[in-house]
């Protein structure tokens, strides 16, 4: 028989189990029917006591049957499925075997119906081919148990009776030898197939992966030439207004004292905006000139640290930050920009912690790291709205934004994005609108180390 290759085999044998349980219980089922309605046949052949005694073994062999189709679904009927398909074939032979024996013997006419029992095991069972070669043997041996106390008696008929039932037989085996061969070619052919169409699906969704990251570079790209012509044209009106605002700082001096304080405030005012201008300005020169120091070994706890220090005027103890990051565990990237990836996302953490009310729970943001396969997986987890899934696939897009106008630009998270590929990294987010949000940076732990 054709060898079933390894990594087909536990699956093939799982196959065949379901199979042979089936088809056993679809021969429990029409023998139950059966073995029965051929007790018509029994009033014309033999005395009406005689053929009431067979019509009771008959719904006994039919009743056992029954009795064995539920059998089939229990773990233990699963276990040994293929004792009791041998038990459900052996029922109507043991039946006919007695009527064989009790009636005529050797020259009893109901061979015949050995010979229907085989033909149930080829073309309804289909076993394979061991448990059909024993089965037809065990018929066999019936046979002859019934039939060899008056084998002498009636010769001839005995040897023709044999020979039909050993031919068939032999067909039988024959060609459950050979629907096996073929079980076993079209099984391995379609577990191939499902493998390459599997393949080949994986494929076609790295692909399309590829693709939407290819296509995310290019916006990128084209916003970066786009806006260096602006950065710019900005800088220079933003010199001539700080270094205005600092001539009218020296000027406030010569106002009378009851206009100094609004004087103040509208100077505070216009310097806000100024800075605000300048933060904007320092995103888009991050975003379309990112810094090209190098990489090297860097702390994650000294990220971490230096990253919440810069955002604790800001929580002022409104938040709470709970940290998991061991304490020598090193990371290949740039401090700098890894400080910068870090505070874009803790301070998205804190602005959605604004927004929503907590009753039990407090508002906490949650960063912990761990290194698998040489690659860090450093997490930032906060307990606030989460993101709404229909933004999910456009948070890292240049300017989208869904803070009110004026609170942000909408270029953190595409930085992030940036930076982290830089470092051959890769950034991910999970989130559940009303309970969470997490977002997770892979960068590699080692110079050589290659992100799965």
């Amino acid at each position: 028989m054709q060898p079933i290759p390894q990594e087909f085999r536990a699956a093939y044998q799982e196959h065949e189990r379901e199979m042979t349980i089936r088809k056993t219980r679809l021969g429990c089922l029409l023998g139950m029917v059966m073995v029965p309605l051929f007790g018509g046949l029994d009033y014309l052949v033999f005395s009406h006591d005689q053929a009431w005694a067979f019509l009771r073994l008959r719904f006994l062999c039919s009743a056992l049957m029954a009795g064995l189709y539920p059998l089939l679904g229990t773990s233990l009927g699963r276990k040994y499925f293929r004792f009791q398909g041998i038990i459900l074939l052996l029922l109507p032979t043991a039946t006919i075997a007695w009527m064989i024996y009790s009636t005529d013997g050797a020259a009893s006419r109901y061979y015949a119906g050995l010979t229907l029992v085989l033909m149930f095991l080829a073309v309804i069972l289909d076993w394979t081919f061991m448990q059909s070669v024993v089965s037809v043997l065990l018929v066999l041996l019936f046979y002859l148990c019934a039939s060899l106390p008056t084998a002498g008696a009636h010769y001839e008929i005995f040897l023709s009776n044999l020979f039909f039932l050993v031919s068939s037989s032999v067909a039988i085996i024959g060609g459950t030898y050979f629907h096996s061969q073929v079980r076993v070619q079209e099984f391995v052919f379609q577990s191939e197939l499902d493998k390459s169409r599997n393949a080949l699906e994986a494929s076609l969704i790295q692909l399309k992966e590829n693709e939407a990251q290819l296509v995310h570079s290019e916006k990128l790209a084209s916003l970066g030439r786009m806006s260096a012509g602006m950065i710019h044209e900005i800088n220079n009106p933003l010199n001539f207004a700080t270094t205005g605002l600092f001539t009218l700082r020296k000027k406030e001096k010569f106002l009378a004292p009851e206009q100094r304080e609004e004087y103040a405030d509208i100077l505070k005012d216009v310097e806000e905006g100024v800075n605000r201008v300048k933060t904007i300005v320092s995103d888009l020169r991050m975003f379309t000139h990112p810094d090209t120091e190098e990489r090297g070994p860097v702390v994650v706890a000294e990220v971490v640290t230096g990253a919440v220090r810069f955002l604790n005027n800001e929580c002022k103890d409104q938040v709470v930050f709970e940290t998991e990051v061991p304490a020598k565990q090193v990371i290949w990237a740039n401090k700098n920009k890894l400080i910068h990836v870090l505070t874009n996302l803790l301070q998205n953490s804190l602005d959605a912690l604004k927004t929503k009310t907590f009753t039990d729970a407090k508002p906490t943001v949650r960063i912990t790291s761990r290194t698998e396969n040489g690659v860090c997986r450093l997490t930032v987890h906060d307990n606030g709205p989460g993101i709404d899934p229909k933004h999910l696939d456009k948070i890292y897009d240049p300017f989208f934004t869904t803070k009110d106008v004026g609170e942000g630009m909408g270029l953190g998270l595409s930085i992030c994005y940036r930076i982290v590929r830089e470092a051959n990294g890769k950034i991910t987010v999970k989130s559940e609108p009303g309970k969470f949000c997490e977002f997770t940076l892979e960068i590699p732990a080692e110079k050589n180390t290659v992100r799965p």
